[in-house]
């Protein structure tokens, strides 16, 4: 009976020590996914702006601009937020060949000197989703400024131990001559609609 009671008295001890089983922590918000606003500015080194165009109604004829600056927010869990201004230095179109570069910055084209820079400034998104959505804004090319609308896609957002990056690229068409940029239009030498794409990576402001 000695043995029958100790043991009870031990197991009710035991029972009273032993705290009451509590459910583990839900895990703390990744740090790849800040919510609220967030500003980044344009990593030139990552980012580039594509055109194609058709040539001589033979080929695609692609180029790029390699200086691209600026500026985005946006706010992850809400992208309808975002916002762009992005700017594009003339100076820096590349063909892939001198003398065609030389020719695209002189006013049969570009006219780099009096006008050294295109932009864009968005002016809301549509249809905005968690991948992307409808981008509209303003671009300025060449003294004149029109409205386009560019498919947006959200590339990612990530810390990989370099700080906070974030991605876009967007698609758009324009017709170069809504620009003053006419030649070889006329006899269908160059083609007059220019497939756009800007692919954007930024770092997050300080």
């Amino acid at each position: 009976m000695l043995l029958i009671a100790t043991v009870a008295t031990l197991a009710a001890s035991l029972t009273a020590a032993t705290p009451a089983f509590q459910a583990p922590a839900a895990p703390a918000a990744s740090a790849q996914a800040p919510s609220g606003a967030r500003s980044f500015t344009v990593d030139a080194v990552h980012s580039k702006a594509l055109f194609r165009v058709m040539h001589m109604g033979a080929g695609q004829f692609w180029g790029r601009f390699n200086d691209v600056s600026g500026t985005f927010s946006f706010d992850p869990s809400n992208l309808a937020t975002a916002k762009f201004d992005i700017t594009i230095a003339i100076e820096s179109v590349d063909s892939g060949n001198g003398d065609l570069d030389k020719h695209l910055r002189s006013p049969d084209f570009f006219a780099a000197k009096d006008f050294p820079t295109m932009t864009f400034r968005s002016t809301g998104l549509e249809g905005a989703s968690a991948t992307g959505g409808m981008l509209k804004g303003d671009l300025t090319m060449k003294g004149v400024t029109k409205p386009v609308t560019a498919k947006l896609e959200f590339t990612g957002m990530s810390d990989k131990g370099r700080g906070m990056k974030s991605g876009f690229e967007a698609t758009f068409t324009i017709k170069r001559s809504d620009f003053g940029i006419t030649y070889g239009v006329d006899k269908g030498a160059i083609g007059d609609e220019v497939r756009v794409t800007v692919a954007l990576e930024g770092n997050l402001a300080k």
